[in-house]
Order: C-alpha cells, then structure tokens, then sequence
C-alpha cells in the first residue's frame, strides 16, 4: 500500500516523517482536507496559526500530489 507524508508549513515547517498509507489517492485527497480542518480548528483554538498556513501532500517520493494554501487576511 502506498505511504503518503503531510507536511506543514507555517511560521516553522512541520515535515511529516511517519506518513501515512492509504489504498488510493482519492481516500488521500479526502484525508488532507479532514486534517486541514483539524490543523485549523486546533490553531485557532490555541491562537497558534499565523497568517499563513500551507499544507503539502507528497507520496513516498517527495512528489507534491495536492497542496492547500490558506491565508488569514484582517478586515
């Protein structure tokens, strides 16, 4: 089965060396998007994000498969 690694990218880079396997990518794209929302939701519980956030999905290979970006803009 295929391992896939969530790397992190916010004031410090967080790169994911356990990673993770998944069957098919179509379950990966979906489990990147759920830890996003978890990345998220405890951020912004503890105030710990800063103003921008970048989550890159990569397979065994170091090959960026999805790459989530999200800025926090003050209105």
């Amino acid at each position: 089965m295929p391992r896939y690694h969530f790397n992190v990218y916010d004031s410090v880079p967080l790169p994911d060396k356990k990673g993770i396997e998944l069957p098919e990518i179509m379950l990966a794209r979906r489990e990147t998007n759920r830890y996003a929302g978890v990345l998220i939701e405890e951020g912004a519980r503890l105030e710990s994000l800063g103003s921008e956030l970048q989550m890159e999905f990569t397979d065994e290979a170091g090959i960026i498969l999805f790459r989530l970006e999200f800025l926090l803009t003050k209105i």
